[in-house]
């Protein structure tokens, strides 16, 4: 039976809160919308619940677990320092849940509709859209909307020979809410996810050990990243194992046997656990696709530059799209899409070459725009320039000094190509060349901005300084 709700006929019908969803909903009802999003589980998606923001509260628990270890380099001394590892992963949660609670308050303060449930097309009848949810009692309930957001993210990706079983193999799910730290744990993935749950486990004393089937970590970053980050954690002893690929996984008596071939050559580790970090795929199962023209593409939903999917009054944003899988390029998009769909003036595509990328590991990591390799290969000639962290004196101060800035020009007009970063917070410094993209800034305005003094950003000058030999600090 269905059950129809009081003033179920809305402007807009966002199925999926995470932060595409929940930001395009709070954007359509100031614009002057009737909107409702549909939620099945926790709203804030993902990235809220257990994504960016609680993996950045277990890893600020494993840097402080890092500084105390190494107190004496501050002039500090302590003995036995220990900690509870419930009560990191209780911190984590608690976060998660305040910031939920916080988007559940949003939402109501723009007086958007909220409804528990799991949202599916169904027809169209005079350009109106019918979408059935089927709510966590079991009831269903059918909403009649003008236009349709589908917000609904993506889940972990499973390799054919091997699934997580939520025991011995983890998803990030599980990896996030470990009731004891496991002595060991195999990594198989070296994105950001894994790269971050290698650093979390490795600060908190577990031995890691990463399986990157390509050539080298973090493959999406510039090479020269890539190559310092692999250095930096292996000498924090975390092993590595790169242009490998897992053939097993066994469940033994005391953990697990996970076979790892590398050139042709099969090594066999036997660990407690074993996390599967290989990417994820787009949430389209059950949304009705079946009878629209919506197009699905190796599982994600196929959309143009105002994210409108073929099917009229259909919209998808976020992780259901594709990559970059990011909650910032997501919450971008429902901006973008609702403000399409109101048809406000001055609304600009996406370029996704300005949407910076975050790896939050020790050290971190940062990007946006091409890599030197990307350039080269678009037939651009560069002038690069970089600068190390150890010619920074607030870096020095702050115990820092591992990583530094690289910057990518076209030598022809001074665009600035891309940039790229490690060390710490450079993932608080990346906004600044993503402005400075998105302005169209050129050398000429980088080198004539001043940039505070002590700061780490000053390496950022320093780059492009270093781009037009005047670097001034090395």
């Amino acid at each position: 039976m269905v059950k129809l709700m009081m003033n179920s006929k809305y402007d807009l019908i966002v199925l999926g809160g995470g932060p595409g969803g929940y930001v395009a909903a709070i954007r359509a009802a100031q614009l002057g919308m009737k909107v409702v999003v549909v939620e099945r589980e926790h709203i804030g998606g993902v990235c809220l619940n257990w994504g960016c923001i609680p993996t950045k509260a277990l890893l600020r628990s494993s840097e402080v677990h890092h500084i105390l270890k190494n107190l004496d380099d501050f002039g500090f001394h302590a003995k036995e320092v220990t900690f509870d590892i419930k009560k990191v992963v209780k911190r984590s949660r608690n976060i998660a849940k305040q910031l939920s609670n916080g988007v559940e308050h949003l939402l109501k303060k723009n007086k958007v509709d909220l409804l528990n449930g799991e949202g599916k097309l169904v027809a169209k009848t005079n350009k109106l859209r019918s979408v059935e949810v089927k709510t966590a009692d079991g009831d269903l309930v059918n909403l009649i909307g003008e236009n349709v957001i589908l917000a609904t993210g993506a889940r972990a990706r499973s390799l054919p020979n091997i699934s997580p079983d939520g025991k011995g193999v983890w998803t990030y799910k599980q990896a996030m809410v470990p009731e004891t730290l496991p002595k060991s744990i195999v990594i198989i993935g070296s994105g950001a996810i894994g790269v971050e749950f290698a650093s979390f486990y490795n600060d908190m004393g577990v031995d890691v050990t990463i399986v990157e089937v390509m050539d080298r970590i973090l493959p999406v970053e510039d090479p020269e990243i890539s190559d310092f980050a692999q250095k930096s954690f292996i000498k924090q002893g975390i092993k590595i194992k790169t242009s490998s690929k897992v053939v097993t996984v066994k469940t033994e008596s005391l953990g697990l046997n996970v076979s790892v071939e590398t050139n042709g050559r099969i090594e066999n580790l036997k660990v407690e656990k074993a996390i599967l970090a290989v990417g994820i795929i787009g949430n389209t199962d059950g949304l009705g696709l079946e009878g629209t023209n919506v197009e699905v593409n190796q599982g994600h939903i196929v959309v143009d530059q105002w994210c409108q999917t073929n099917e009229p009054g259909v919209f998808a944003i976020g992780d259901v799209v594709g990559a970059p899988w990011l909650a910032h390029k997501a919450s971008h998009e429902g901006v973008l899409c609702v403000e399409r769909i109101a048809g406000v003036q001055g609304v600009h595509p996406l370029d996704v070459n300005n949407i910076p990328g975050c790896t939050y590991s020790r050290p971190q990591i940062a990007s946006v725009g091409m890599t030197q390799t990307q350039a080269k290969t678009a037939g651009y000639e560069t002038k690069i320039g970089k600068f190390p962290f150890v010619g920074n004196g607030k870096a020095i101060a702050l115990g820092e000094i591992e990583g530094f800035v690289k910057t990518i020009f076209d030598k022809k007009t001074g665009e600035l190509l891309g940039a790229h970063m490690i060390g710490a917070e450079v993932t608080e410094m990346i906004q600044g060349y993503t402005i400075a993209r998105t302005l169209e800034t050129t050398e000429a305005e980088l080198l004539n901005t001043v940039f505070p003094h002590p700061t780490l950003s000053e390496m950022m000058h320093e780059s492009v300084l270093d781009a037009y030999d005047r670097a001034l600090h090395i």
